[in-house]
């Protein structure tokens, strides 16, 4: 009997779930109680949805078919708007790369130098885009210099963190060994822990250009700069037929952006 058992326990299938303890079954009791409550105060109702669709269908009509009467312009903003989401890009990755050494503990010259680094990339990241947009607008005027100030300040937020740890996740080996041998502190950084962090930044500055050109989009209803300004225009003047032409040209940007991307990484990486 004990040498059946020791078997069947041998054999036995792994729980699939740990048994939950009382705390944890009270907070996800109170976690989709506060979901039922998010969806009444969120007003979600299929009714009005389903009832609304006659309407989609008649709004997809009057846009088709696309109109080709402002191409010309259409392809201006849209060049405007990938320049916007470049010059934001790389601009934002190199100021990137200093606050981000700054902000990896191992690099950082003292504590306060860290936590500050920390809090300001912090604070880029948890602004919304469009909220930049809307204080660089006030503060330059309307056009595209507004939305690449909007674009710089967030990739130095999002690009600031990842670089970070990228640097905090490389082998230092090599760092204690350059030490050793007397080297600075910036060549430690430029010749070890850089290069090794290198295929993490390109791949992170990739992603923030497709990232990037999809913002420029939304940053243009507010007014600074690019092809969202002339969707704006057109669903204010009921001109449906020019919005799925513009929508079509956004498309096509993103997915361009998008392939190119894929492909330097598959040579770069």
């Amino acid at each position: 009997m004990k040498t059946t058992t020791t078997a069947l326990d041998r054999h036995a299938l792994p729980a699939r779930f740990e048994r939950m303890g009382a705390g944890s079954f009270v907070l996800c009791v109170l976690a989709l109680a506060f979901f039922i409550w998010s969806l009444d105060g969120t007003n979600v109702s299929m009714g009005d949805f389903f009832e609304g669709l006659p309407q989609m269908g008649r709004l997809v009509g009057e846009m088709l078919p696309p109109s080709t009467a402002r191409l010309e312009a259409v392809g201006w903003a849209l060049l405007e708007t990938f320049q916007m989401a470049l010059v934001g890009t790389v601009v934002g990755v190199i100021i990137s790369v200093p606050i981000a050494v700054l902000a990896t503990p191992h690099l950082s010259p003292h504590p306060l130098v860290y936590q500050a680094a920390r809090t300001l990339i912090a604070f880029f990241r948890t602004v919304p885009d469009l909220v930049w947009a809307l204080l660089f607008v006030v503060t330059v005027g309307l056009g595209p210099f507004a939305g690449t100030l909007a674009l710089i300040v967030d990739k130095v937020g999002f690009c600031g963190r990842f670089f970070a740890e990228a640097m905090e996740e490389v082998d230092r080996g090599p760092q204690e060994a350059l030490k050793a041998m007397g080297a600075s502190r910036l060549s430690v950084i430029g010749c070890a822990v850089i290069p090794a962090a290198l295929p993490s930044f390109i791949n992170t500055s990739l992603f923030s250009l497709e990232k990037a050109t999809r913002s420029s989009v939304i940053l243009g209803l507010v007014g600074a700069g690019g092809i969202g300004i002339e969707l704006k225009v057109a669903m204010d003047l009921f001109s449906y037929d020019e919005a799925a032409t513009i929508i079509l040209a956004i498309f096509a940007l993103v997915m361009l952006v998008e392939r190119a991307s894929a492909m330097l990484r598959q040579r770069v990486i």
